[in-house]
């Protein structure tokens, strides 16, 4: 069985669950559900990321230890994960030991190589950012206040840092970008890097000097882990590495690192140089995806239009979120929320389209087939040209999951509905109840038939009311995959199904 690695990038304990980290991780749980149901064994991994500046100042103000604000905050992200639904296999923090130990060996290797050294550090640093950056990319406020790329103050520092020699990558890291065209997604990600290293790389700080929150660097006590290695090496200490080799080895060079496109420099720049230095193996690609804006604004404190994921879960349900979060935008794209756009969407395409063909086609079966898959007659051209546009679109709609088109691998599924929908109505069943029962059967057959491929299809996205619909048909668990979608596994006639129910009620918008 071939294996599959995702991870989203760890969450920050600084503050609760926001829509960002919602979005973000329900993208990696629809390509991980994806893969499974192509057959392969995902290691699907998230988590959060503890130490740090940022986590040691809010644990103060809030008179708790960082390790107190962790726990609390660490809790949170992992039940918003599973109240969203996903599926992931591990959830790491860099407060664990296995971690510490990971982060302090990547040290050990690459400082083995040659690449860290003790210097004096003076420059500027975003503590909210944890980054340091050169002058020619801060913005100047109108008070001559300077501040990240990310619109937050920056302050000078001056301290004695290790540095690792990021300078000595730039060669190797603009062919890595030449050999391999799609390691970076989407493209105009892997401009703005490649841009950024073309402009030249200077050696970074890689510690932070009297920091309490954090990893000790090996044999140097007084300083600390620069958060990005700590926080980076995440991705290979969930797979126990160093310690036990057979899961890194089963699941590495991971196959994708799901993130936000303002941590892209980090994981496309800083990650594969410090691999590179270890001697480990380069992931083998990075998706950047965009942010979600509230009614075109970004969402921020200061502005109170923060959507908490658990309150909007609450309100309109799981399956509805999901659904309009990947439907509405293409994926890498900046997206817009508003409760109008969600409801308008949800009622539209999972009540009306797919809710309504599913309750009207199982309704007919229960009242006039005896609650059983219909009898399958002789199929006509109509029937033949819907059940073959499946196998149609198939190649289409995997190519394009492969890829990371969520949207628009959802829109071909709701393509498939609609000619459903159409198809049920000029077949009028209602009618041929009366006029031609065994005709009347067949449509009902082939209506069933499709929902069961659809139900397949729409699980990664919609995985509790795919599973309702699969459910009524009494699709076993082994029979949910892919390869399942053909002929050879059609419905057989005379099978019973479970009672019908509205699988998405409709949302009534709440003044």
């Amino acid at each position: 069985m071939e294996n599959f690695f995702i991870s989203t990038a760890i969450s920050y304990t600084n503050g609760p669950p926001h829509m960002g980290h919602a979005y973000e991780v329900i993208a990696a749980d629809v390509i991980a559900r994806f893969k499974r149901l192509e057959g392969k064994n995902v290691f699907f991994l998230t988590g959060t990321d503890e130490h740090g500046l940022k986590v040691q100042k809010k644990a103060i103000g809030l008179g708790l230890s960082a390790q107190d604000l962790a726990d609390q905050m660490s809790k949170n992200f992992v039940e918003m994960g599973k109240a969203l639904n996903c599926s992931s296999d591990d959830f790491i923090r860099t407060s664990e030991e296995r971690h510490k130990v990971a982060v302090k060996e990547i040290w050990l290797k690459m400082k083995k190589n040659g690449d860290i050294y003790l210097d004096d550090y003076s420059g500027w640093y975003s503590i909210i950012d944890e980054a340091f950056y050169q002058e020619s990319e801060l913005i100047k406020g109108e008070s001559g206040i300077f501040f990240s790329p990310n619109n937050n103050p920056v302050e000078w520092l001056e301290e004695q840092s290790y540095f690792f020699r990021l300078s000595s990558y730039e060669g190797k890291l603009l062919d890595l970008y030449e050999k391999n065209e799609i390691f970076v997604q989407p493209k105009s990600r892997m401009n703005e890097v490649r841009n950024f290293v073309e402009g030249g790389l200077k050696d970074i700080s890689i510690s932070r000097k009297g920091l309490e929150w954090g990893i000790k660097v090996p044999d140097d006590e007084g300083h600390s882990v620069y958060v990005w290695v700590d926080a980076l090496t995440n991705y290979i200490s969930a797979l126990e590495w160093p310690n036990d080799k057979s899961l890194f080895n089963d699941f590495w060079p991971g196959n994708l690192h799901l993130i936000g496109k303002d941590i892209i420099r980090f994981h496309a720049v800083f990650w594969p140089a410090f691999l590179m230095s270890a001697g480990l193996e380069i992931p083998k690609q990075i998706f950047a995806h965009g942010f979600i804006l509230n009614k075109g604004e970004k969402m921020s404190k200061s502005l109170g239009n923060i959507e908490d994921p658990m309150s909007l879960i609450k309100n309109f349900g799981v399956d509805q979120l999901r659904y309009f979060l990947m439907r509405e935008t293409p994926f890498g794209n900046d997206g817009n929320y508003s409760d109008e756009l969600l409801i308008n969407r949800v009622n539209a395409d999972l009540s009306n389209d797919l809710g309504n063909l599913s309750q009207r086609c199982l309704t007919m079966v229960k009242k006039n087939c005896n609650q059983s898959i219909p009898q399958k007659n002789e199929l006509n051209n109509f029937d033949l040209e819907l059940l073959k546009s499946v196998d149609q679109k198939k190649d289409i709609i995997i190519n394009l999951m492969s890829n990371f088109h969520i949207n628009s691998y959802i829109s071909e599924v709701f393509e498939l509905i609609s000619n459903t929908n159409k198809y049920f109505s000029d077949q009028k069943p209602w009618d041929l109840k009366t006029l031609d029962n065994d005709r009347m059967n067949t449509v009902l057959w082939v209506t069933c038939e499709m929902l069961r491929r659809i139900g397949i299809l729409l699980q990664p996205v919609i995985p509790s009311g795919s599973s309702k619909l699969l459910d009524f048909l009494l699709i076993s668990e082994e029979h949910r995959l892919i390869k399942f979608i053909s002929d050879d596994y059609s419905l057989n006639s005379g099978k019973p199904i479970k009672e019908p129910e509205i699988i998405f009620p409709k949302i009534e918008l709440k003044k």
